[in-house]
């Protein structure tokens, strides 16, 4: 069992930034990587970011490329997503997310195994 706790949610103007993190916890020793997603009121959960276990594969939605960099520390078991040039549609509850693999990367929020809380992120106009 993974264990993961989102936090840096909040509510920035449009054109600002924020600082996301994902601490995981339990069964850390174990190779996985991991994802962010988004869901908007009345809208379906949305792939925003993946990374490999290594940090050497990211991938990127295209609404969110050139804006987002999501990276990992894994000696202190932590995922970080900045988010920088928000805009108001960027409003969402971001989940962080958890696969174990040694290589592989899913993008889909279905092939995820271990999900955190969400945090909320608030883009004013």
């Amino acid at each position: 069992q993974v264990q993961l706790v989102e936090s840096g949610g909040g509510l920035v103007q449009a054109g600002g930034s924020l600082r996301l993190s994902c601490a995981a916890s339990g069964r850390t020793s174990s190779r996985y990587a991991m994802g962010w997603f988004r869901q908007a009121p009345g809208k379906e959960r949305e792939f925003v970011t993946a990374i490999s276990w290594t940090g050497g594969s990211t991938y990127y939605a295209d609404s969110v490329k050139g804006r987002f960099t999501i990276s990992r520390a894994n000696a202190r078991n932590t995922v970080h997503l900045q988010m920088n040039s928000l805009k108001p549609e960027d409003t969402a509850l971001y989940y962080c997310a958890a696969y174990l693999a040694s290589d592989y990367v899913p993008l889909r929020a279905a092939a995820f195994e271990y999900w955190g809380q969400g945090t909320q992120v608030t883009v004013s106009s």
